[in-house]
């Protein structure tokens, strides 16, 4: 993206930029209530977006209190001002509740304080209190500022000039309780905390043949504990809103003995803190280990994680997640009139959205009331179509019906894993694997990929087979990347040996070329002509038809961790630049992500052509920073981002061109970002979206009774995927024409419209295209396609 590629929407933007310089314009930024992970990158986001557009920015510590105490609670923030807090758990401006604040006295002096220093512009991140009281204290402005000049504190040309206020908010919070938003800022760091804890906690109780009942934060909104639980395999889970059925002790042990007798050496029931019953009284872990020592007399423990979930450091895609916001926050500030009601910035599937302030909070206190009400089913409804999803996928993963209850298809349905191994493979296996015995299919593995599909390594797996897989990295099948071109003729006679029905491919690229090569074939082999579905999974993130592949965000996890460490061992030398390659092969979404979580100088990828005034200029950038308080650069490359300009040529180059200025030092990660136990993403995603492809199966076979259907047509081959924000099937053929087969990526790939943003955070100009639309949209927009929940 050229800087001189100037569509209308950067012309709007670009005068939009002037327009706020011109009218110097102060932005005042504060963390509210409890605080969560991923804040300091939201602030960071805030301070240098500001200032990259002329404003003035103010950190307002300690929240509202320190509005109201004004002085020295109130400091312009500059450039440098937030370096080195991305990888920060917290926030490093603090956080008070503030009781003052709740009087019109409090925002009486809260007023005059702004006013001193001209802020008009408030960015509050907090939860739903924090919004609610900045959006009271918004419609109050005009009526505080003339009480204020009547009482002599401020002059009328004072009250003229900042006659308005606007105010936009950013949802932290780790429980994810606010309606509107598919995830808030914290919660995915939440999850990892939850997630560490579990599969260290999985070690001990499998030597033991314990049971460990969890407790997991969450007092009003189950969210943590629903993903938590589907992403370790719980057996059982206690939520506020959606509370077991009366006679549920029986129903618990039940399940957890049966569980045992199918040579599961250990149980796992997590409870959200607010967990009731369906009389609203609360159900207490201590409860439910007395419960299961008393009916079952099994070993019993209880672990309750409390404030550790808090804490730690922001995942990567908290750290995406508040960057993104923060930018779309200033830039909603500038677009703002005095008309435009206070709006929140939030994450629609894959998008940044604005959404009303004043019905999401209404929203989410209607939650709440149907829960006090006695509404279960409505307030899960109000939670949101991803909580939902989130719930019937683990009650369809959790309890398996008797045999003789589930409803056989006669219909046999394989499994395979294709290319290069990727974390959340084997629990999208688990999931499909359970989907499809729920619906009555019998289920095949196929071990080690086409290859060992055209040697007859297929083989039953049942229910219980797939147990512990979630936390499982790499690829428990085995995969291989052979294409099956080659041996199609073994590949038809073992679906014919099987009597295969179906096929369910998880991969990455070479499964995508895989299930064009067998679409090809269907007119030679009519073995082959079965509905086939594939679900992306590959840490390159390359796969057309899919915004997301499982893997991505656990490789993204890798690199953000080891470039906080390599930052850190800078910080004590000085002075020194790191390069680092990553994988990916030609796509660059590792290494221009990676740089936008790890806060990097530079991201060098094969989608945006570099030449040597490039680099040159990088050099420039780097020699200028030196001269500042942050003494060290990162810089980021896609392994394949160009023949001639390699690692070691960058490096030599830095290096010479560095001397006397800074030293240089390289890295190349390679295949540890294909390993590691998947992140909390990675099981929920893999889960949901093999789940789905199961459904997808199901009907299929359900619209051909009978063994003789052939399924011939586009539609019966498809990659399911994320697109902006709808989970679609779209046929192979038809995603032919977005794909660039020579370097293996999509023609067209979202995810460089972020680029820009990587490039203003580091400094750089760059123009930066405006978000898809700055209306604001109703909360809720129930649409035709699928919505994709994630």
């Amino acid at each position: 993206m050229d800087d001189d590629d100037v569509t209308n929407r950067k012309v709007s933007f670009r005068k939009c930029l002037e327009h706020l310089s011109g009218a110097g314009k102060a932005i005042g930024v504060l963390t509210s209530g409890g605080d969560a992970q991923g804040m300091n990158a939201a602030v960071r986001a805030v301070v240098r977006m500001g200032i990259y557009v002329g404003a003035k920015v103010y950190f307002i510590y300690e929240g509202y209190q320190g509005m109201v105490d004004g002085g020295r609670n109130i400091v312009e923030a500059n450039w440098e001002s937030v370096s080195s807090i991305l990888q920060v758990g917290g926030t490093i401006i603090g956080s008070a509740r503030c009781k003052a604040f709740r009087t019109r006295e409090g925002r009486l002096r809260a007023a005059q304080n702004l006013v001193q220093r001209g802020i008009t512009n408030l960015c509050v991140i907090g939860g739903d209190g924090s919004l609610t009281g900045a959006n009271i204290f918004r419609k109050e402005w005009s009526g505080l500022l003339e009480e204020l000049a009547q009482n002599g504190e401020i002059d009328k040309e004072q009250v003229q000039k900042h006659a308005y206020l606007n105010v936009v908010g950013m949802v932290g919070s780790i429980d994810n309780d606010f309606c509107g938003t598919d995830m808030t800022i914290g919660t995915d760091s939440a999850l990892h905390r939850i997630i560490e804890v579990v599969d260290a906690i999985m070690t001990t109780a499998q030597s033991h043949q314990r049971t460990f009942v969890l407790e997991v934060m969450g007092r009003h909104c189950g969210y943590l504990a629903l993903v938590s639980a589907l992403a370790c395999g719980a057996d059982w889970v206690f939520l506020p809103e959606s509370p077991p059925e009366e006679g549920w002790q029986e129903d618990m042990c039940i399940k957890l003995s049966e569980n045992r007798a199918r040579k599961k050496r250990l149980n796992i029931i997590i409870v959200a803190e607010g967990a009731i019953d369906t009389q609203n009284k609360p159900i207490t872990s201590e409860q439910i280990k007395e419960l299961v020592v008393k009916q079952l007399g099994y070993d019993t423990r209880v672990t309750i994680l409390g404030h550790v979930q808090r804490g730690g450091t922001p995942s990567a895609f908290d750290r995406i997640l508040a960057s993104r916001m923060g930018v779309e926050a200033v830039v909603a500030l500038l677009q703002a009139t005095p008309e435009t009601p206070a709006c929140v910035v939030s994450l629609s599937g894959n998008q940044a959205v604005r959404l009303p302030l004043v019905e999401c909070v209404q929203m989410t206190q209607d939650v709440q009331k149907a829960m006090d009400e006695r509404r279960f089913k409505d307030a899960v409804q109000l939670r949101g179509r991803s909580f939902e999803t989130n719930l019937n996928t683990y009650k369809r993963l959790a309890i398996k019906l008797p045999d003789d209850q589930i409803v056989k298809s006669n219909c046999n349905v394989a499994v395979i894993n294709v290319g290069a191994p990727a974390a959340g493979m084997n629990a999208a296996v688990r999931s499909a694997v359970r989907v499809g015995i729920a619906d009555g299919h019998k289920m095949l593995a196929i071990y080690d990929g086409f290859e060992g599909f055209a040697k007859g390594q297929v083989k039953e797996i049942g229910w219980g087979d797939v147990g512990g897989w979630t936390g499982q990295g790499g690829s428990i099948l085995g995969t291989k990347r052979t294409l099956p071109g080659k041996s199609l003729e073994d590949i038809a006679a073992q679906m014919r040996t099987h009597s295969i029905n179906a096929l369910l491919i998880i991969g990455g690229f070479e499964a995508y070329l895989g299930l064009l090569e067998l679409s090809a074939a269907r007119d030679r082999h009519e073995e082959l002509c079965v509905p086939m579905v594939m679900v992306p999974a590959t840490v390159s993130n390359n796969v057309p038809g899919s915004d997301f592949s499982i893997g991505a965000d656990t490789a993204l996890n890798t690199i953000t961790d080891t470039c906080d460490r390599i930052k850190q061992s800078a910080s004590g030398t000085k002075r020194r630049v790191f390069i680092i390659e990553t994988m990916g092969g030609y796509c660059g979404y590792l290494a221009n992500m990676g740089g936008l979580a790890a806060g990097a100088d530079a991201a060098y990828i094969f989608e945006e052509p570099f030449d040597i005034r490039d680099l040159q200029s990088n050099v420039e950038h780097l020699t200028e920073k030196m001269k500042t308080t942050i003494q060290r650069g990162l810089v980021l490359r896609n392994e394949s981002c160009s023949e001639n300009y390699t690692t070691d040529f960058i490096y030599q180059l830095y290096s010479e061109e560095g001397k006397g200025v800074f030293d240089c030092r390289k890295n190349v990660l390679g295949h540890m970002q294909q390993g590691g136990a998947p992140s909390p993403f990675d099981r929920n995603f893999g889960t949901k979206i093999s789940a789905r492809a199961m459904q997808w199966i199901s009907t299929k076979l359900k619209e051909a009774p009978g063994k003789g259907k052939r399924f011939t047509s586009e539609d019966s081959i498809c990659v399911l995927g994320i697109s902006k924000r709808n989970l679609l099937f779209q046929p192979v053929t038809q995603l032919r024409k977005d794909t660039d087969f020579e370097h293996r990526i999509p023609k067209e790939q979202w995810w460089l419209k972020l680029r820009p943003l990587m490039k203003i955070l580091a400094k750089y100009k760059a123009s930066y295209e405006v978000s898809e639309s700055n209306q604001l949209e109703p909360v809720h927009p129930r649409g035709h396609e699928e919505p994709a929940a994630i």
